[in-house]
């Protein structure tokens, strides 16, 4: 669980880097070669992050699409020449958030107990 925690963590430091490099919004996304390598390679890490945590908490966390993870991040890695900038977008936009809130839920319901 230790590990998973770190994994999550690490996850959670991608979206918050994504959303740093995407603030600017939709045309600079664009326009910023930049910008998009660096939301590209941070979609990267976090997919493969993803992708290392346990079975057990994968299965215990069936409202995050693990799967459809492991997919886009082969998708990132290896067919590098047709990705597609606007689906990457919609993915930053309309996904991102929702599986921030989701990863944050799971990391809470991992983390130990705070002492008083």
């Amino acid at each position: 669980m230790k590990d998973d925690l770190l994994y999550i963590t690490h996850i959670l430091e991608c979206i918050a880097r994504i959303e740093k490099y995407t603030l600017a919004g939709r045309e600079a996304f664009f326009s910023d070669s930049m910008v998009t390598d660096a939301v590209v390679r941070n979609f990267q890490t976090l997919a493969e992050s993803a992708k290392r945590i346990s079975p057990e908490i994968r299965d215990s966390s069936r409202e995050i699409d693990w799967r459809a993870l492991a997919a886009f991040r082969n998708v990132l890695v290896h067919d590098y020449l047709g990705l597609d900038l606007a689906r990457i977008w919609d993915i930053v936009a309309l996904d991102l958030p929702a599986l921030k809130q989701r990863i944050e839920a799971l990391r809470e319901r991992l983390s130990p107990p705070r002492s008083p």
